[in-house]
């Protein structure tokens, strides 16, 4: 099983709290988890899963200032996770390039590094339970491919039900 671990770095604490707990829930059973070490709901994912966790960053030295025991990984294909992302995006043109970069990686989380490897399910957090950001971008692109996602703003209890 892949779990994907994603969200606002507006994340409330007793989300976070909760999202460092899916993760290690995930680490005990040796469920593997993806993220993207952004501040906020990624590192809490990573802070919970440790080991059981790689966060696919955008460049070398993304969030250095971070302690992780997750596997950080620079996809080494992304130029076509860059092609993958563009009709997910609106206004991918006026994206810098940085911001393309982490756009990208999201396509890492869902899929696999090499879009093979599709993530089970998405656990996430936006802020009122709306489509904005780059945690958009990657719930889209989970739901194009069906995968299914848990926005904590909304389904908390859904959680209790599924892991503990």
């Amino acid at each position: 099983m892949i779990v994907t671990g994603i969200g606002s770095r507006e994340t409330p604490l007793d989300i976070l709290a909760l999202m460092t707990e899916i993760g290690n829930y995930c680490r005990e059973n040796r469920i593997f988890v993806r993220s993207g070490h952004a501040p906020g709901a990624d590192q809490a994912f990573e802070q919970g899963a440790q080991e059981m966790c790689i966060a696919y960053i955008p460049w070398d030295g993304f969030e250095r200032g971070f302690a992780s025991r997750a596997k950080l990984r620079i996809p080494r294909n992304l130029n076509k996770l860059m092609e993958y992302t563009k009709p997910f995006h609106p206004a991918w043109d006026r994206l810098s390039q940085g911001a393309q970069k982490l756009m990208s990686r999201n396509v890492a989380q869902i899929l696999g590094e090499n879009m093979d490897k599709p993530s089970d399910i998405v656990f996430c957090w936006t802020p009122g339970g709306k489509m904005v950001g780059g945690t958009a971008q990657a719930i889209k692109i989970a739901e194009a491919n069906k995968i299914k996602v848990v926005n904590l703003h909304n389904d908390r209890d859904w959680v209790s039900h599924l892991l503990f």
